[in-house]
């Protein structure tokens, strides 16, 4: 239900909602350890005497604190949120308050598998001695950061989980930016160029024993950086880097963090024009580089970075974006270099391409949407001299090298930076794993013009795929199985489902090609061939169903390199083609979601089975395909119905 239904609802009932989803237990707060203390759930009301939602006091610190989880990574990207007040405002919706219309039910929003997700949670927080455990403030009743931290929790399937987030993965799903590092930044033409763009971009500081103490700097917490400024002293130009993050509880505001000799030596003008800038403190290049030896990046498309005003006349990224999956047999065919003879199925996995009408700057970011078992991923970028409109094949592969290849690693993102010249190039997104299934999103951000596509095979039937025997060879290796046809058969020489299952049974030489006669694979056979609908054979169409069974025969044996008698699922599609189909992602997606054994097998019955599926659809279609509509058909409720059970 929607956030305004349950809402309603409680109003009317008069009760406080509680979440079924995420419900005040402990397993919601630990699902593996346990620790020795109690948590008791309570609701604000029960916390503080006259508790918020966010406060409505002017000039209200960010007094905000990790608690006993200790992650301080979390309140590094809540910080970082709370200084872009529009973003802010789209993840936590200000327009809720303890207030006559309070039901226990508070909403936000974060970027979730590649899309912005509302998630409602109650307002039962966990305590210890009646004070909360968690992300908190530590001195105004304002409840949003803790209520924000539970909604995240929520999608992780804890707060336990949240223990091993990272500072970039948070970033991502705070902001709905994608998100990158970059370290030992020394060129500040460098950070001047990152800066253009509609990126959020902030850096840490780290104490280290090489570069010395910044007491004013907050330690391992992210400074977000707005700008760049040359100015001019008495001893020459200087670069200047305006910081900032919130002013914690008892700090006072700073100005700047350069040496009084340097500051005083610029001139007052410049001195007023810096300072004229009241979002941060400025602070030497050469200071900066020192202490700050990491940056972490959020960059934004352009209906985000419209959000927050800051990165409204910045330099907009053209952005696309691939919502896919690896699925075993159809597009998980894992890393190339993964040692394995599975690398040989390296190009079932999607393949995107690439235009770039351009040299440019491209980022390209791949999430994976696996939650509590994350596979290790990444991805190759290859570029192909010509413009593809099928997907490129395993000997394609074999006969190039990749232009980037990005680190794999089993975290949510797997980003890369690259610079890349004008032309056409193919995204390969891969889990390191063959046939380890998850969804994923892969989102392009490139400063000049860009086109994506997604490469997929256009359905097709290349070849008829009954075999039928020459005029006086009609007897030639068929007389096995004339006499019991005709003892099977009825008074019009035609036989049912059941007839033919035994013909099978009894005339077919071996357990391996034996695998045909199961009665789903002669419901198969037997509505394929029988365009009236009378569930029987002729001995004619019977003939020409044996024929043809030896040629797939043939074709099967050539794809089971593996293992004799059963066909690799990964190899299914190469086998259809050789039989007569082209079948693209989602079709090939259901004939093994329909076919394939639990073993990732397809016996021959199975692959018989499949080849009449699919003659079958494309039998039917092209009988109804009226020219008029060029590739599609009409049907009324009745055809449409009559079809799907023939299929």
């Amino acid at each position: 239900m929607s956030y305004e239904i349950i809402k309603a609802t409680c109003s009317n009932k008069n009760e406080l909602w509680e979440d079924p989803e995420f419900p005040a237990e402990t397993n919601s707060i630990f699902y593996f350890q346990r620790p020795a203390f109690h948590f008791v759930w309570k609701r604000p009301m029960e916390i503080f005497p006259k508790p918020s939602f966010i406060s409505s006091e002017k000039g209200v610190s960010f007094d905000i604190v990790s608690g006993k989880l200790g992650d301080k990574w979390l309140v590094s990207c809540v910080s970082m949120l709370y200084l872009a007040k529009g973003l802010f405002q789209k993840v936590v919706p200000v327009d809720q308050q303890f207030d006559t219309d309070y039901s226990g039910i508070f909403r936000f929003n974060i970027w979730w598998c590649g899309q912005w997700r509302e998630v409602l949670v109650d307002d039962k927080l966990p305590t210890i001695n009646g004070r909360l455990v968690f992300l908190q403030s530590m001195q105004t009743p304002q409840v949003w950061p803790a209520l924000l931290e539970k909604a995240y929790a929520k999608l992780h399937g804890s707060y336990e989980a949240l223990k091993y987030g990272n500072l970039l993965d948070g970033l991502a799903h705070l902001t709905g930016g994608i998100t990158e590092s970059l370290s030992d930044v020394n060129d500040v033409s460098t950070l001047e160029e990152i800066l253009k763009g509609s990126s959020l971009v902030t850096a840490v500081y780290l104490p280290e024993a090489r570069c010395p103490s910044k007491p004013a700097l907050q330690p391992e917490m992210n400074y977000r950086i707005y700008r760049v400024e040359k100015v001019h002293g008495v001893d020459g130009p200087h670069h200047l880097v305006l910081i900032n993050r919130p002013l914690k509880s008892g700090s006072t505001k700073i100005l700047h963090l350069v040496d009084s000799t340097v500051w005083k030596g610029i001139p007052s003008y410049e001195r007023e024009r810096l300072l004229s800038d009241t979002r941060g403190m400025w602070m030497l290049f050469k200071d900066f580089k020192q202490v700050f030896t990491q940056l972490e990046i959020v960059h934004f498309d352009a209906e985000t970075a419209r959000l927050e005003s800051s990165l409204t006349e910045k330099e907009a990224w053209h952005v696309e974006m691939y919502q896919g999956s690896w699925r075993r047999g159809v597009t998980a065919g894992g890393c190339r270099n993964n040692g394995s003879f599975l690398s040989d199925f390296f190009h079932m996995n999607p393949q995107i391409q690439l235009i770039l009408m351009e040299s440019a700057t491209v980022i390209v970011a791949l999430n994976q949407h696996s939650i509590m078992e994350p596979k290790v991923i990444g991805f190759s970028i290859y570029k192909i001299p010509t413009y593809l409109t099928e997907p490129a094949s395993q000997s394609f592969f074999k006969g190039i090298k990749s232009t980037i290849n990005s680190q794999y690693t089993n975290s949510r993102q797997v980003s890369h930076r690259c610079e890349l010249e004008a032309g056409t190039y193919i995204v390969v997104p891969t889990t390191y794993v063959p046939r380890e299934e998850a969804e994923f999103s892969l989102r392009v951000f490139s400063n000049g013009l860009l086109d994506m596509m997604v490469l997929d095979y256009e359905p097709q039937m290349t070849k008829p795929i009954w075999n039928c025997p020459l005029p006086g060879l009609e007897t030639t290796g068929f007389v096995q199985y004339e006499p019991l046809f005709l003892q099977l058969a009825d008074e019009h020489k035609t036989i049912d489902v059941y007839a033919l299952q035994e013909l099978l049974e009894a005339c077919l030489p071996n357990d391996y090609i034996k695998s045909c006669a199961t009665l789903d694979t002669c419901r198969q056979i037997v509505l394929s061939i029988d365009q009236n609908c009378t569930g029987r054979l002729s001995l004619a169409q019977f003939r020409d169903f044996i024929f043809s069974l030896r040629d797939w025969q043939t074709v099967f044996r050539t794809h089971t390199k593996e293992k004799m008698g059963v066909l690799r699922v990964e190899r299914l599609r190469d086998a259809l083609h050789e039989v007569g189909f082209v079948v693209p992602e989602q079709i090939l997606a259901l004939l093994v979601l329909r076919y394939m054994r639990k073993d990732g097998m397809l016996r021959f019955g199975d692959f018989v089975s499949a080849v009449m599926h699919l003659h079958r659809a494309f039998r039917l279609f092209y009988s109804n395909d009226e020219t008029s509509y060029k590739g599609k058909m009409k049907l009324d409720l009745s055809e449409w119905l009559k079809y799907t059970f023939m299929c």
